[in-house]
C-alpha cells in the first residue's frame, strides 16, 4: 500500500485532472488529506431561484480542470484535500421537502399564514424538524474530522448548510469570530417561518455564544430589522455595507487598508463563511439570489490573504449557494475559490 509521500512522489501535477482520483485530481484518501470538504446538496428554504442543491457534484466536476500550483504556496497540494461522497439520500429529502416549501412559500406570497393554515403549519413544522436533523448530521460529521486534527470546510447547497459546522467549532473552542463574505446580512429570525432559513444563518449563528464577533463584508441587500439588529448589537456585529466599502475607495482608501482594518476588528481564531453572492454576479449569476455590486474574485481573496498574514487562524470554513445554471461557469469559479481558499487556510 502506498504512503502519502510514495503518492506524492508519483503524482504528476502537471497532467490532466485524473477523474478516477478525489476532488482537484488529487490522490489522496481522507486520513491522508488535511482539507476535508463535507459536501452538502441542500436548499429547502431558499427563497427564490433553486439549484444550489446542485452546487456540491458541479463543483466537483469543475476541479478537473484547476490547475495545481499555487504561485504564492509552494507545493500547496501536498497537504491534500479530500471530498466526502456526496449523500444521496440528504439531496433527494432535500428535492422532496423543496416542492413542499414552494408550495408553503406561494401561499405565503398570497397572505395565508401559517399561523392559522393547517397545511402551512404542517409543512413547517416538518421542514424545520428536517432542517434540525441536517444541522445534526453536519455537526456530528464535522466533529468526527475535527477530532482528527483535520481543517474541515463545508460545500453547500444553500447557507443555511454549516450552522453544524459552526456548532462543531464551538464544541472546540472557547471563543472565535465570523467573518462573513456576502451580499446579504442573514439576520432575519426565522425567516418566512422556517427556523433554519437559508436567510437566518448568521442570526442562528450568533445564539451560540462562543461566537464572540460576527464581521460581514459587502453586505448591499438586507431589512430595517437586520438594520436595527446590526446597530444594537454592542459591537458584537460589525457590518462594511458594499456602498460603503466602494464609496471610501472612490474617495483615496486603499482596499488593503480597509482589509487591516476588517482583521483587526476580528479576534484570533476566526471560521469564514463565504456566500458566492458576495462576489460580483458576473462570477456567479445563477446563484440563488445575485444582488448587483460585490467584489472581484481577487480583491475577496486578498481580504482572507490579509487574515492570514495578520497571524490570526482561519479554524474553518464554508462555501455556499454555487449554482451550476445551464453551463460550468458558476462551478467553475466556486472550484477555484475553493482550491486556493483551502491551500490557504491548510498552509497557515
Amino acid at each position: 500500500m502506498m504512503t502519502k509521500k510514495d503518492k506524492i512522489k508519483q503524482f504528476d501535477p502537471n497532467g490532466i485532472g485524473d477523474m478516477a482520483n478525489n476532488i482537484f485530481g488529487l490522490p489522496f484518501k481522507s486520513d491522508e488529506a488535511e482539507v476535508i470538504i463535507i459536501p452538502v446538496p441542500w436548499e429547502v428554504t431558499v427563497s427564490y431561484s433553486a439549484g444550489t442543491a446542485n452546487g456540491p457534484k458541479a463543483v466537483y466536476d469543475a476541479s478537473f480542470q484547476v490547475d495545481l500550483y499555487d504561485a504564492e504556496i509552494k507545493n500547496a497540494w501536498h497537504k491534500g484535500i479530500f471530498m466526502e461522497t456526496i449523500s444521496a439520500k440528504i439531496q433527494k429529502q432535500s428535492n422532496e421537502l423543496r416542492k413542499k416549501a414552494e408550495k408553503y412559500i406561494s401561499l405565503l406570497e398570497t397572505g395565508k399564514s401559517y399561523s392559522s393554515n393547517k397545511e402551512m403549519a404542517a409543512i413547517r413544522k416538518e421542514i424545520n424538524l428536517a432542517c434540525e436533523k441536517l444541522n445534526a448530521w453536519v455537526k456530528e460529521k464535522s466533529l468526527l474530522y475535527l477530532n482528527q486534527n483535520k481543517t474541515v470546510a463545508l460545500l453547500g447547497g444553500d447557507h443555511s448548510t454549516p450552522l453544524g459546522l459552526i456548532q462543531a467549532i464551538a464544541e472546540k473552542n472557547k471563543n472565535f469570530g465570523i467573518l462573513h463574505i456576502d451580499a446579504h446580512a442573514d439576520l432575519r429570525d426565522a425567516y418566512e417561518g422556517f427556523e433554519f432559513s437559508h436567510a437566518s444563518i448568521m442570526f442562528n449563528a450568533l445564539k451560540i455564544k462562543q461566537v464572540s464577533k460576527l464581521v460581514s463584508v459587502g453586505i448591499r441587500d438586507y431589512c430595517e430589522a437586520e438594520a436595527t439588529l446590526i446597530s444594537n448589537s454592542n459591537g458584537r456585529i460589525k457590518t462594511y455595507f458594499d456602498r460603503t466599502l466602494k464609496n471610501r475607495a472612490y474617495k483615496g482608501d486603499s482596499w488593503k487598508s480597509i482589509c487591516i482594518e476588517i482583521v483587526n476588528n476580528l479576534p484570533e481564531k476566526i471560521y469564514l463563511s463565504f456566500d458566492i453572492d458576495g462576489l460580483d454576479p458576473k462570477l456567479c449569476p445563477n446563484t440563488g439570489t445575485p444582488v448587483a455590486g460585490g467584489f472581484e474574485f481577487e480583491q475577496a481573496l486578498f481580504l482572507i490573504e490579509t487574515v492570514i498574514a495578520s497571524g490570526k487562524k482561519i479554524i474553518a470554513f464554508d462555501i455556499n449557494e454555487v449554482s451550476p445554471g445551464k453551463d460550468e461557469w458558476d462551478a467553475n469559479v466556486g472550484a477555484r475559490l475553493l482550491y486556493r481558499i483551502a491551500n490557504l487556510v491548510a498552509n497557515q
